[in-house]
């Protein structure tokens, strides 16, 4: 059902009826087994009762965003139990601003400033910008492209960092301790980060729950990481402090749970800053899936600060560069790539929350637009998602012209999503030059290769059966109907060395497929308190990246990971290509679809087995699509 563009939001008897009819038509598509028996009224519950999760919520969202043409808040999607939750939202929501973004004016570009190249901590960058340029703007906290909701100076971030760090003392944290954190993006994070190290203890951050009402179970799964780390206190939201008893059952070491306006009420004057030591610990970064079997990446100041010099001299970064980012603070990307890199080059950065992006991606664009950034970075879903999620209408005026670089890494690049995004977005100004595919991992700190400045991707055509029959990357004929088609992802960082080797660790020539390994100055010294995954990282002074590729004139081509790849009849099935191809059936749900290896032991191989998610509701179609998966 499509509401009428011209009734007002605030006309609550046809607003409930719409809304209700966009809900049911959700819950009937994500639980089509069971959709004549789900009827919606506004008591039903988003999740108890319609099944709708977090990730779906975002679907909702956008949906009842478009067919009443406003914006609701982003917190309605953390917030929200019931469908009459979502009507009291929808009568209070503002008017979709349309064409007036494009009108927005741009912030005026700052002074250009030195780097902090001579710094050896974390510590050290932060209060070498606050002893230059101590009111110059750091950061700014977005809701949207269009709405600020907080921004901070250097010398703010030291002077409330400083505080968070005298409240972390005032609870005898000691000089080596972890302290957890576990706040959305927002300037506690950035605080609290830089409080830890300030009271000379380890931040570990830690994904927050997508809603408050989750934040009980979600605590209790990230447990066994706190219990792994060791740490001494949780920093989280205020609505977390209650749990405190609930936690310290289950993790020995935790002594309090705590919120930033706590640690700051009360807190004496500034601590004198710990004494700097690049050697030691700046961050433990758990990698993702770790919560089953914790495995904290330990980094320190040197292994952070040479990853960030080596990304900016192969980016050629400075402080005239822009930054505009909505990943996440506790990945590596968002984290290191995207907010320490802007802290130590001193480029403005802009950051929304990653909810922001999920539920309207368009933001992230206009807020690129609006803020002239020139650096950027998403995973391949984010490009898919702005192919998938983005109607034409909510691009007109849209200018990306100011972007000189945005990484694309953290998953596998795909070609396809590759050349509809530059296909798509180069009529509002996206260069070709500007896509940069990446390679990098926790435990090289973030990145490990990058490509030259402004290069337009490069893909490597393959011949199909010389790749996955003898792991040899065969260039593929001209008229190849069938070729893999693999994206580089650039070159060794400066002072960072990688390899191809083969099963007996002997290292394999050009276009020779292979386990990649790694070393270097960023490079981890091993998982914390996990010997044993510590062990199996390292071998010969090599740090082996799980991750299977092939070298081809200077640049790395990443064909996937060395667990999911499926081996069947001797032949490498790269489950990606699959699982692209299955996203293409129409009905079949982007971002739906896994491929995995099942053991068979009648034929002594795996077999191939494919989840995919389906909106189709009739059954007749749902039948046509199976024979082809």
């Amino acid at each position: 059902m499509e509401p009428n563009p011209d009734k007002p939001s605030s006309d609550s008897g046809a607003g409930e009826s719409d809304l209700v009819a966009i809900v049911q038509a959700l819950a009937r598509e994500l639980h089509p087994q069971r959709a004549k028996f789900i009827d919606v009224v506004p008591s039903c519950r988003l999740e108890q009762d319609l099944g709708i999760d977090s990730l779906s919520r975002t679907e909702l969202i956008l949906r009842i965003e478009r067919a009443f043409r406003v914006r609701l808040p982003i917190r309605v999607v953390g917030e929200a139990e019931t469908v009459a939750d979502l009507l009291q939202a929808l009568q209070r929501a503002r008017p979709h601003q349309g064409l007036e973004r494009a009108q927005t004016p741009a912030a005026a570009p700052l002074p250009i400033v030195p780097a902090a190249a001579d710094a050896r901590t974390l510590i050290e960058v932060l209060d070498w910008h606050v002893a230059r340029h101590p009111d110059r703007l750091h950061l700014t906290v977005l809701q949207d492209e269009a709405t600020v909701l907080d921004a901070i100076s250097y010398r703010e971030l030291a002077l409330k960092a400083g505080r968070v760090a005298a409240g972390l003392i005032a609870r005898d944290v000691m000089a080596g301790d972890r302290v957890a954190l576990m706040l959305p993006t927002g300037i506690e994070f950035f605080t609290a980060f830089f409080g830890i190290l300030y009271a000379g203890a380890i931040p570990v951050p830690i994904y927050p729950p997508m809603r408050l009402s989750q934040l009980e179970d979600h605590l209790r799964r990230q447990a066994k990481i706190l219990r792994n780390a060791g740490a001494r206190i949780l920093v989280t939201v205020s609505e977390g402090l209650g749990l405190a008893a609930l936690l310290r059952a289950q993790v020995e070491t935790l002594d309090a749970v705590e919120s930033v306006a706590g640690l700051i009420h009360g807190a004496a004057g500034a601590p004198p800053p710990p004494v700097a030591d690049e050697r030691s610990t700046a961050l433990i970064q758990y990698t993702s899936g770790s919560t089953g079997d914790p495995k904290g990446v330990v980094l320190s100041h040197a292994n952070l600060l040479a990853n960030i010099r080596a990304m900016g001299q192969a980016m050629e970064a400075s402080s005239a560069d822009v930054v505009v980012s909505w990943l996440p603070l506790y990945h590596d990307m968002g984290l290191i790539g995207m907010w320490l890199g802007g802290l130590h080059f001193a480029a403005p950065i802009y950051v929304m929350s990653p909810l922001s992006f999920l539920v309207r991606p368009e933001s992230w664009l206009w807020a690129i637009h609006r803020f002239r950034a020139t650096v950027s970075a998403a995973p391949n879903f984010g490009f898919e998602l702005c192919l998938g999620k983005i109607n034409d209408s909510d691009l007109q005026g849209l200018d990306l012209s100011s972007l000189r670089m945005v990484a694309n890494g953290a998953e596998p690049v795909s070609v396809h999503t590759l050349r509809r995004f530059l296909e798509r977005f180069g009529p509002h100004g996206f260069r070709p030059g500007a896509m940069a595919p990446v390679y990098g991992l926790a435990e090289n700190a973030v990145g490990l290769a990058f490509p030259p400045p402004g290069r337009p991707p490069i893909i490597d055509r393959v011949d199909r059966e010389a790749l996955s029959a003898r792991g040899l990357a065969e260039p593929a004929r001209p008229d190849d109907p069938n070729p893999i088609e693999i994206v580089a992802c650039g070159q060794p960082l400066p002072g960072h060395e990688l390899r191809i080797v083969d099963e007996a660790s002997r290292e394999v020539g050009e276009r020779r497929e292979g386990r990649l390994e790694f070393r270097g100055p960023s490079a981890t010294s091993g998982y914390f308190c996990n010997e044993t995954k510590t062990r199996e990282l390292f071998s010969d002074g090599w740090l082996d990246s799980g991750d299977r590729a092939y070298i081809a004139g200077g640049d790395v081509y990443v064909t996937g990971r060395i667990k999911d790849i499926i081996i069947r009849a001797g032949r490498h099935i790269y489950p990606q290509e699959i699982e692209e191809a299955v996203a293409e059936i129409p009905g079949i749900r982007k971002g739906g679809v896994v491929a995995f290896g099942v053991a068979d032991p009648a034929s002594g191989t795996e077999r191939v087995v494919v989840l995919a998610e389906t909106r189709e509701t009739d059954a007749r179609a749902r039948r046509v699509a199976e024979p082809s998966l």
